[in-house]
């Protein structure tokens, strides 16, 4: 793969055979299903802070994501695609891994893969919005009863809805300001291609994640195990960076509205790689709450897609492009 190819290729790819596409999102679906064990591993002990995995990962990401556009001598954003970057950067790079590394510390990784699972519904939503699609009604029904879905899993977990942990908060909060990153940086990659997004938006927000990490490592020096720190190399590297490089290309050779269905296999593998990894038990309510979540956000997708889809022909009548995220 060249270093320099676009998440949205500007040239028709649905002549390109669909398994490749296939292959290339699973890669990174696979990428990002070990981002909450891991998550766990490194911040379960209390050796590594919060804080520290959630900031210090995005230095590493961006250090590599820099090197990666300086090779490539990718164009530097312009005007508007500025704030579009700084919006997948809170969302992405700040936001999402903060949150679920706090939120980690309190709760069991495949109780944050089910809450997770309604990422896909939500980044439907936040699209939808952003880019003015009309879906079906069906397409809300399904994105609210994957909201009450999670909510309720949450809920009965902790013992009821007066019971709920502030690691609850945390997660959907992760969930809404990735979904918000997701879409708008849908939208930014079809000009500024896809992989260069998340680059830029990692180099942007290097700065105050480096600062964050000072502040960790003087509040709590960082003494983890190899096992930890392993895992907090593959979270800055992988999880952050090459996953986004995989998944990217994926909906590269498209058709994004198939591949972006890939991503509602990632909480079920979550849940696996919790189970063998960290001998989590899944209880009979997990995999009731995490398949109930996945069915909505799959309805929503697949709700969603005719009416993306129809615009997207409008659009190529008149030679504009519209956004897919």
């Amino acid at each position: 793969m060249k270093l320099n190819s676009s998440a949205i290729a500007g040239h028709d790819t649905a002549v390109l055979p669909p398994l490749r596409g296939v292959t290339w999102g699973l890669l990174g679906v696979l990428a990002f299903s070990l981002t909450v064990p891991l998550t766990r591993v490194a911040v379960g002990a209390g050796n590594l802070s919060p804080l520290f995995v959630g900031s210090a990962r995005a230095v590493i990401a961006a250090l590599v994501a820099g090197a990666a556009l300086m090779i490539a001598r990718s164009p530097r954003p312009r005007g508007r695609q500025w704030g579009s970057i700084a919006i997948v950067a809170i969302g992405a790079v700040v936001g999402f891994p903060l949150l679920t590394s706090f939120a980690l510390t309190q709760t069991p990784a495949a109780h944050g893969a089910v809450v997770i699972a309604l990422l896909p519904a939500a980044t439907a939503v936040v699209s939808v919005v952003r880019t003015g699609a009309r879906p079906s009604a069906a397409f809300w029904w399904a994105a609210a009863a994957g909201v009450v879905a999670a909510v309720a899993f949450a809920a009965v977990s902790a013992g009821g809805v007066g019971a709920l942990q502030p690691a609850d908060g945390l997660l959907f909060g992760a969930v809404l300001v990735c979904a918000l990153a997701y879409a708008e940086g849908g939208v930014v990659s079809r000009d500024l291609g896809a992989w260069q997004t998340i680059s830029w938006a990692l180099v942007i927000a290097a700065p105050l994640m480096a600062a964050l990490s000072v502040g960790a490592i003087l509040a709590q020096p960082p003494k983890g195990t190899a096992v930890e720190w392993l895992s907090f190399a593959y979270l800055g590297v992988v999880s952050m960076f090459l996953g986004f490089v995989a998944w990217y290309r994926g909906l590269a050779l498209g058709p994004i509205a198939q591949i972006s269905q890939v991503q509602l296999v990632q909480p079920v593998l979550s849940i696996g790689w919790a189970a063998l990894l960290l001998r989590e038990e899944i209880t009979i309510l997990t995999l009731v709450g995490g398949l109930a979540v996945v069915a909505c956000a799959l309805l929503a997708v697949r709700t969603r897609g005719p009416a993306v889809r129809r615009r997207s022909r409008a659009s190529s009548a008149t030679g504009r492009r519209v956004p897919s995220p």
